[in-house]
């Protein structure tokens, strides 16, 4: 089984609840859908999340480059993947083509499940059945009104059942962050996890003053307080603060793992499939906390994370975002704070024609 072409569609996605951070707002979601297709005639599907709209066919661009690295191709990942990347190692394998790899190798183990007949979880060998999942749409930086915060924090419960949501904080002052932060506590009551995140948006001296001053709020966690890469100040903090420190979403491939686990750069850590290089990438970069038990979280991407969520020992929360639901047919549901393992063929990811059709942009 080779593979034939890859066909990409870019698309442009509505929020709920448009995202803004500490580190900056993003008004719609440009998705770049990718279909890898074979000589036998299986599909795989997966998407891009490229963050600007003008980074859509640069992106489509660099798609039609490895596809021409690829064609005749065995679609086998394993085999795909350190070919890739080794033609490629005297180019930078970060930015736009790392995130095209890690698009490509999720296709391609979908179409490794759809070959096998077997859903992508039990591919990789997962036993789970459930995840216990944390409502990540919501609870933006929404300054002057902490009481409107926490009306949405109880929305966001109520749409699965969930009993965990996330808060982002780095509000100009922390008098702000602490007031945001009770009312959300305040609201939701002691049985609810409130995980917060800084989104990279403190200098250490700023990131240590607020989070110790944090210490006695109950948070789940805080992510990411410093910039993601400083692993040595993260791992000061972790040192200073009792709340658990948490980050990894932007690692950008498992030897940054490794530097950020041998810094003790925080107690939790999360991955990022189109950051971590994939299904391939998640794999080789799961085994280096499981061999230490530290737990392991995801970030975006639920209908696919969830499968080798499944199959992973040490798996944590699996972050619930909505965003491309849209344009998928069968999206993720949760219900009663916890999403079902798929058991259908390959990553469960198939498009709404209709709404791609509406989304799509040229």
């Amino acid at each position: 089984m080779v593979i034939t072409n890859i066909k990409t569609t870019p698309v442009l996605v509505p929020f709920r609840y448009p995202p803004v951070t500490a580190s900056g707002a993003i008004s719609e979601l440009p998705l770049v859908l990718l279909d890898v297709e074979t000589n036998v005639g299986l599909t795989g599907h997966a998407y891009l999340f490229v963050f600007l709209k003008s980074m859509l066919k640069p992106t489509i661009g660099c798609v039609a480059a490895v596809e021409e690295l690829v064609k005749g191709m065995s679609a086998d990942p394993e085999q795909v993947d350190p070919i890739l990347r080794r033609r490629l190692e005297l180019l930078d394998i970060h930015g736009i083509l790392g995130q095209v790899l890690a698009g490509l190798d999720m296709a391609l183990w979908d179409i490794r499940a759809k070959s096998e007949d077997l859903s992508l979880a039990a591919v990789l060998g997962g036993t789970r059945d459930y995840l216990k999942s944390y409502n990540s749409c919501g609870l933006w930086v929404e300054k002057g009104d902490p009481e409107k915060v926490a009306d949405q924090a109880l929305e966001l419960l109520a749409e699965g059942d969930f009993s965990a949501v996330k808060l982002r904080l780095g509000y100009d002052s922390f008098e702000e962050d602490l007031a945001v932060v009770r009312a959300v506590k305040r609201s939701c009551g002691d049985a609810v996890d409130v995980m917060s995140d800084f989104n990279q948006g403190l200098d250490q001296k700023e990131a240590l003053s607020r989070c110790q001053a944090l210490d006695g709020e109950g948070l789940y966690w805080i992510e990411e307080p410093v910039r993601y890469d400083d692993y040595h100040g993260s791992s000061a903090l972790a040192a200073a603060v009792k709340t658990p420190i948490q980050t990894g979403e932007n690692l950008l491939n498992p030897l940054e793992f490794q530097k950020a686990l041998k810094a003790n750069a925080a107690d939790y850590y999360m991955f990022d499939v189109q950051r971590i290089a994939g299904v391939t990438g998640w794999l080789a970069a799961v085994a280096l906390p499981e061999a230490a038990s530290i737990p392991v979280s995801t970030h975006l991407f639920p209908e696919i994370s969830i499968h080798f969520m499944a199959a992973t020992e040490n798996a944590h929360w699996l972050e619930y975002v909505d965003w491309a639901s849209p344009v998928i047919r069968e999206p993720t549901v949760v219900s009663g704070g916890k999403v079902q393992v798929p058991t259908a063929v390959g990553n469960g990811i198939a498009w709404n024609d209709e709404a791609v059709a509406r989304y799509r942009v040229e």
